[in-house]
């Protein structure tokens, strides 16, 4: 995918998905809402209570699961949901007396084809094939 100074988007070799938010970041007007996911994401905790969501994905898990799963206090917790809720990028839904939460994958989604745009085809500061990375190899060109 290529994004030229016109503005045009080459989608020829991308998904969709990931080609529709390229074209929605040429006019910059997304940037102030990127930021602000970035910041939701910008703690430890935060980070670790996204990875193990999505390893529960689509199921989600309830409070008391990713507690136990992370070991982090109830109130911090909570807190850190809030955030990530706030932010869209975990849903929740009221199971009798608990709350399910979830990772919005729409939403990283976004941020992803966000990021895949900037670095991977307007700048090229990284080669696409980098983008999909395995932890424990090597990254290859």
């Amino acid at each position: 995918m290529e994004i030229s100074l016109t503005g045009r988007v080459d989608t020829t070799e991308v998904s969709p998905l990931v080609a529709n938010e390229a074209k929605k970041m040429v006019g910059g007007e997304e940037t102030a809402r990127y930021a602000d996911l970035f910041s939701a994401l910008g703690t430890e905790a935060r980070l670790r209570i996204m990875r193990v969501l999505l390893s529960a994905h689509p199921d989600g898990m309830v409070v008391g699961e990713i507690q136990t799963e992370l070991d982090i206090p109830n109130s911090t917790l909570s807190h850190h949901l809030e955030k990530l809720r706030h932010e869209g990028l975990v849903t929740v839904r009221r199971e009798g007396t608990y709350l399910r939460y979830a990772a919005n994958t729409g939403t990283l989604s976004g941020l992803l084809g966000f990021l895949y745009a900037e670095c991977c085809t307007r700048s090229r500061a990284v080669s696409s094939r980098e983008v999909v990375w395995r932890e424990g190899r090597t990254r290859k060109s």
